[in-house]
């Protein structure tokens, strides 16, 4: 469950700087004007959330909102995606930190895959054999699946010091690059951002001596 390797920051609509499933999940309330902006503002817009990580397809983009695009149930899946969304966000930020993840945290998650759990199968390439990553989707429910396991997966494999909020917005990442010193989300939204204000301090330091 990867999300898009695009040159672009957007797709679709929505930004793609975490380099992690959940940390893109995350991503969906960025601050536009000094204002957050609520980019799964419905069930509709949820789902071609989930079409831009590649988690789901056109066809079943389709087949959802068809069977419960309208419906009370969806609106109520949408909240609930929002809530995990928002209690996620500070229990990582706090796990940034260096800080443990609260145990109603940890429960809540471990519900979540027992109720809607990722499975494992054989797939081949060629003469080559691998496994991967798929959930049933038989109801709208099922799409915790993806997000609770990328959660788990970042919180038990990923070095927290390369995961990060960016210094200039409220954008996480997963730094992957050799160093691991970024502190900006991407270079498109604030790292030219920051290198023109570092170029420009440099100047007035320069002016005053």
């Amino acid at each position: 469950m990867r999300t898009p390797a695009d040159k672009s920051d957007w797709k679709e609509g929505f930004l793609f700087v975490g380099h992690e499933l959940v940390l893109d999940f995350l991503n969906t309330r960025p601050i536009q004007n000094g204002e957050p902006l609520e980019l799964l503002t419905d069930f509709g817009a949820l789902l071609r959330w989930f079409r831009a990580t590649n988690v789901l397809n056109s066809k079943e983009v389709t087949r959802l909102q068809i069977q419960w695009g309208d419906t009370p149930r969806a609106q109520k899946i949408t909240e609930s995606m929002r809530e995990l969304r928002e209690g996620l966000r500070k229990e990582i930020l706090a796990w940034e930190h260096g800080d443990l993840l609260r145990r109603s945290a940890i429960d809540e998650l471990n519900r979540l895959m027992l109720e809607h759990a990722m499975r494992t199968r054989l797939t081949v390439h060629g003469k080559f054999y691998s496994t991967e990553l798929w959930f049933e989707l038989r109801e709208p429910e099922d799409l915790f699946a993806p997000l609770a396991h990328s959660a788990v997966k970042l919180l038990t494999e990923v070095d927290r010091r390369r995961v990060r909020k960016c210094d200039q917005c409220v954008l996480h990442f997963h730094d992957r690059s050799k160093k691991g010193t970024r502190r900006w989300c991407s270079m498109q939204l604030c790292g030219n951002r920051l290198k023109v204000a570092a170029y420009a301090a440099r100047q007035r330091r320069h002016a005053h001596k």
